[in-house]
């Protein structure tokens, strides 16, 4: 029987670069809204926290909420 990674959440190793996958699934959950993203469209995530976002404006407010 084949598994499906449809509506499954995917477990990423988040790079300067890019993202390595841990687990399988289709997309990932914004660490601040909660929004699904399809990997296909993740462009946004924090190396050092090992985060994804769903926005440009949501991973400025992520930064700056850090101190950093």
């Amino acid at each position: 029987m084949l598994m499906s990674n449809r509506n499954k959440v995917a477990k990423l190793h988040y790079l300067p670069n890019g993202f390595r996958m841990l687990s399988s699934g289709d997309h990932v959950l914004c660490a601040v809204s909660g929004e699904q993203i399809a990997l296909e469209d993740l462009r946004y995530w924090s190396v050092e926290n090992q985060e994804p976002y769903a926005t440009a404006e949501i991973s400025a407010q992520a930064h700056l909420s850090d101190g950093k």
